[in-house]
C-alpha cells in the first residue's frame, strides 16, 4: 500500500479524498519534525518512532570486501507497539467490519504530544517573526522622524542667519548715509575756517 491507496482507505472514514489526503499528510509532517527535533512519537498500540544516533565505525564494502570508515550519523526508527505485534503474529485477530485495530488513547492523553510540541514550536517562530517586524518597524519610523526634525533644525538655523544677516545690512546703510552727511559738513566747516581767515590778514 502506498500513499494513494492509504488515503482512498481512509476516505470514506473522514468525508472524502481530499479531507484524507490533508489529514495523511498533516499526521506525517508533525511525526516526521517531532522526531527530527529529538522528540519520541509514541502511539499507543501501533509503534513509537525515535531519532538514534548511530556513533563512526568501520564497515565492509560488499563488492569488493574493502574495509570503509562510516561517519557518526543520526537514524529514524520504529518500533512497534505489543497490539500491533500480536496482531501481525496471530495471536490477535484483527476485528470485522473495519473496526479500529489500534487501541484508542486514553482521556487526557491528547493533550500533549508531538503535534502540540510542533504547534508550539511554529507559535513561536510566528511571535518572534512579529516581534522582528515590529522592532523593525520602529527603528524606521524613529530613524525617518530623527531626519525630519534634523532637516526642520538645519531649516531654521538657515532662516534665522538669512534674517541676522538682512538686519544687519540693513543697520549698515543708514551708517554710510549719515557719514555721506558728515562729509558735507566737514567742507562747509572748512570753508568758514578760511573765510575767518582772510578776514583778519584784510
Amino acid at each position: 500500500m502506498n500513499k494513494a491507496q492509504l488515503v482512498e482507505a481512509i476516505a470514506d472514514k473522514v468525508g472524502g479524498r481530499q479531507q484524507a489526503a490533508e489529514a495523511v499528510d498533516a499526521v506525517l509532517d508533525a511525526i516526521v519534525r517531532s522526531v527530527v527535533a529529538g522528540d519520541r512519537v509514541s502511539v499507543t498500540g501501533f509503534g513509537s518512532f525515535e531519532k538514534v544516533d548511530r556513533p563512526a565505525r568501520y564497515a565492509r564494502n560488499p563488492q569488493t570486501g574493502e574495509r570503509v570508515r562510516v561517519k557518526k550519523t543520526s537514524v529514524p526508527r520504529f518500533r512497534a507497539g505489543q497490539g500491533f505485534k500480536d496482531l501481525v503474529s496471530g495471536t490477535k485477530k484483527l476485528p470485522r467490519g473495519g473496526e479500529v485495530a489500534v487501541k484508542k488513547a486514553p482521556k487526557g492523553s491528547l493533550t500533549g504530544g508531538a503535534s502540540a510540541t510542533v504547534k508550539k514550536a511554529a507559535a513561536k517562530k510566528t511571535t518572534a517573526k512579529k516581534t522582528a517586524a515590529k522592532s523593525t518597524a520602529a527603528k524606521k519610523t524613529t530613524a525617518a522622524a530623527k531626519k525630519t526634525t534634523a532637516k526642520k533644525a538645519t531649516a531654521k538655523s538657515a532662516a534665522a542667519k538669512k534674517t541676522t544677516a538682512k538686519k544687519a545690512t540693513a543697520k549698515k546703510a543708514p551708517a554710510k548715509k549719515a557719514t555721506a552727511k558728515s562729509a558735507p559738513a566737514k567742507k562747509t566747516t572748512a570753508r568758514k575756517t578760511a573765510a575767518k581767515k582772510a578776514t583778519a590778514r584784510a
